[in-house]
C-alpha cells in the first residue's frame, strides 16, 4: 500500500521525527502553496528520505532498509526473477549466516512472498524490511538489458518492431530522469542520446532502415504530416505505461543525414514545485513573495532555454492561484496544466500570437497574466500596459542576466517611463547539476591550490583553508557523482534609484552598477555560495555561470 503525504506526516510526528511546531508549518506551507508537507521538510532539511523511510518502518514494526546507501550487488537482485520481484515488490537486501532480509516499499504484500520462501527452504531464516518506493525502482533497474540488447531481440522478432523500440526508449527514459530524448540519424545508424541533469549522453543506437518507421509512428501520434520531409514540425504526445503518464513536447527538424527528432518529457514534478524548492536564499525568496504580493506591475525571469524559466514562473503563481483571484496563462506551448488557471495555448496558423491573445485576455478581467515570453514589441508593449492598468504580470526574457534585461525591452520600442512604472523584480537563472547525496564528501582545499584551480573563484573565499564537496560516484547517480539540479539567482529589485535610471535609457552595466551597490548577488557568486554549502560543485558554477568583471 502506498502512503499518502498526510499519512507520511501523521507517522513522522507520531514516531516524533518532527516536532508539532515543524508538522504545523509543514502544513501551512502546503495549504499557501498547494503543495506537499513531507516536500516541505525535505527541501527545509529538516528531514532526509532516509529519515522519512525509517519513520516509516518504525510504524510498520520492522526495520528499516536504506537501498540508497546500501544498494544490493546486481547478481543478489536478479536472483529473484524479474516478474515476481516487480509484482510482489521485493528485492534481497542483505544475506548472513543470520539469515536473508527481504526489502519492500509494500510489506503486506511482500509477505505473503517470505511466507512461499519459507515454504520452499525452511532452513533459512527470513526477515522483512521497509524500503521507500523510489530507491526499489531504483534497484529494479539492474534487470534492464541495455537498450541495444533490446532493440535486437524485437528486430529479431520482426514483429511492431517500430512501437516496440519507442516503448523500450521512452521507459528507459522515464526510467533515468531524462529531460530529452534525441534521434540523430548518421549514415547507416540512428544514434538515441538522453539529456539527464542537463547532459546529454549516448542512450543507444538503431539500424537507419528501422528508423522511417518509428519517425512515421512518432509524426501520426503527435498529428504531424508524415508526407513533409523538408520542413520542420511540432507536436504533442502523450505515454501511458503502468501508471505512469509523461507528456511529450515533439520536434522533427530536416537534415542533411535525415529527420532528426528531440523529444522534451515535461516532468510531472513541476505541478507540485513550490517557491521553496526553487533553491532561492531567503533574501531573494523575500524579495520574489513581495512583488507576487503586489496588486499589479511586472515580474521578468532571464536565461537561456532549459534554464528552468518556467518553473519558476508556475511556484509563483502557485502562490497567486486563490478562488478569489483569475489567473490567466497565454504560453507556447501551455507545457504543464494547473489546475485552477486558464490556459491559452499559442496558434500562429489561427492568428493566436502572444500579443493577439494578451490583447484578448485583459478584455478577461483577469487578476494575474502569466505570458510565455515576451519577444516582440507588439507582446512587450501590451504588457507593460497590462501591467500598468491594474495586473500583476509574470513572463519572461531570454537574456543572459537580469541588468540586460533593462535595455532589452527598451531596445523592443517600449517607453522607458512606462517600464520604470511597472517593473517590480527582474530574475535571472541557471540550473547546475547537485551532488549526490549518496556519495557526497568533503576535502579540505587550501586557499593556494584553489588559485591553481579555480583561479576565477579563489577570491571568493576568504580563508586559508576551506572544504569542498565533491560525489564520489555511487550506484544512486550512475557514478555521476551528481544527481538532480538545482537554480542559481541573480535578482535584482525595482528600487527607486534603479526606476530614474530606467528613465535615463541605461546600458546593462549602469543598471547592474546601482543593483550591486543594493545587494544584488551575480550568478556566478550565488552558484559559489552553493558550492561553498555542498550542494553543488566550483566546476559546476563554472560550466554555466561567467564570473562577473
Amino acid at each position: 500500500m502506498t502512503l499518502n503525504d498526510r499519512q507520511v506526516l501523521d507517522i513522522m510526528l507520531r514516531e516524533s521525527y518532527v516536532s508539532q511546531d515543524d508538522a504545523r508549518k509543514a502544513e501551512e506551507h502546503a495549504e499557501r502553496y498547494n503543495a506537499s508537507p513531507v516536500d516541505y521538510l525535505l527541501s527545509a532539511r529538516l528531514v532526509t528520505k532516509d529519515i522519512i523511510g525509517q519513520a516509516i518502518a518504525e510504524s510498520r514494526g520492522i526495520p528499516y532498509a536504506d537501498l540508497n546507501s546500501y544498494p544490493p550487488p546486481r547478481e543478489k537482485v536478479l536472483r529473484i526473477e524479474e516478474a515476481a520481484a516487480k509484482a510482489d515488490r521485493v528485492v534481497i537486501f542483505k544475506e548472513d549466516d543470520k539469515g536473508t532480509v527481504i526489502a519492500s516499499d509494500d510489506p503486506d504484500r511482500a509477505a505473503a512472498y517470505i511466507e512461499k520462501l519459507r515454504a520452499l527452504d525452511p532452513s533459512t531464516i527470513f526477515s522483512l524490511s521497509y524500503s521507500l518506493p523510489e530507491d526499489m525502482d531504483r534497484v529494479f533497474m539492474h534487470y534492464l538489458k541495455p537498450l541495444e540488447t533490446r532493440f535486437a531481440k524485437i528486430i529479431a522478432a520482426e514483429q511492431h518492431i517500430a512501437p516496440e523500440i519507442l516503448d523500450e526508449v521512452f521507459a528507459d527514459a522515464v526510467s533515468h530522469h531524462a529531460s530529452d530524448i534525441h534521434f540523430e540519424p548518421h549514415g547507416i545508424e540512428v544514434l538515441i542520446r538522453f539529456r539527464v541533469d542537463g547532459i546529454l549522453r549516448e542512450a543507444g543506437k538503431i539500424p537507419k532502415e528501422h528508423y522511417e518507421n518509428i519517425l512515421n509512428r512518432i509524426k501520426v501520434k503527435a498529428n504531424m504530416r508524415i508526407d513533409e520531409h523538408s520542413a520542420t514540425q511540432d507536436g504533442a504526445i502523450r505515454y501511458e505505461k503502468g501508471g505512469t503518464a509523461v507528456d511529450m513536447r515533439i520536434s522533427v527538424a530536416p537534415t542533411v543525414e535525415g529527420e532528426t527528432i528531440v523529444i522534451r518529457l515535461l516532468s510531472e514534478y513541476v505541478r507540485s514545485f513550490t517557491m521553496t524548492d526553487l533553491g532561492l536564499s531567503q533574501k531573494d525568496q523575500g524579495a520574489l513573495e513581495d512583488a507576487a504580493k503586489r496588486p499589479f506591475g511586472m515580474i521578468l525571469v532571464a536565461g537561456p532555454t532549459g534554464s528552468g524559466k518556467t518553473t519558476t514562473l508556475y511556484s509563483v503563481v502557485k502562490i497567486l492561484n486563490r478562488p478569489e483571484l483569475n489567473v490567466m496563462t497565454i504560453e507556447d506551448p501551455v507545457e504543464y496544466k494547473i489546475k485552477g488557471l486558464n490556459q491559452i495555448q499559442v496558434n500562429a496558423k489561427a492568428g493566436l500570437t502572444f500579443a493577439n491573445g494578451l490583447r484578448s485576455i485583459v478584455r478577461q478581467d483577469p487578476n494575474v497574466i502569466l505570458v510565455g515570453e515576451i519577444r516582440d514589441r507588439e507582446t512587450a508593449e501590451i504588457a507593460v500596459n497590462a501591467a500598468l492598468t491594474g495586473h500583476l504580470l509574470l513572463s519572461t526574457v531570454h537574456s543572459n542576466d537580469a541588468s540586460t534585461v533593462v535595455p532589452r525591452i527598451l531596445d523592443m520600442g517600449v517607453e522607458p517611463f512606462l517600464l520604470a512604472s511597472t517593473l517590480e523584480v527582474i530574475v535571472a537563472q541557471r540550473l547546475v547539476r547537485a551532488i549526490c547525496d549518496t556519495c557526497r564528501a568533503g576535502t579540505e582545499v587550501k586557499r593556494s591550490d584553489l588559485a591553481l584551480r579555480h583561479p576565477k573563484a579563489v577570491s571568493f573565499f576568504e580563508k586559508e583553508a576551506c572544504i569542498l564537496y565533491a560525489g564520489k560516484g555511487c550506484s544512486a547517480c550512475g557514478g555521476a557523482g551528481y544527481k538532480g539540479r538545482v537554480g542559481i539567482y541573480e535578482i535584482i529589485r525595482a528600487t527607486p534609484e534603479i526606476r530614474e535610471l530606467i528613465l535615463k535609457n541605461p546600458s546593462a552595466q549602469q543598471v547592474w552598477a546601482i543593483a550591486r551597490q543594493q545587494g544584488s548577488r551575480a550568478l556566478f557568486e550565488d552558484g559559489l555560495e552553493k558550492a561553498k554549502l555542498g550542494i553543488t560543485t566550483i566546476d559546476e558554477v563554472e560550466r554555466v555561470a561567467a564570473p562577473t568583471t
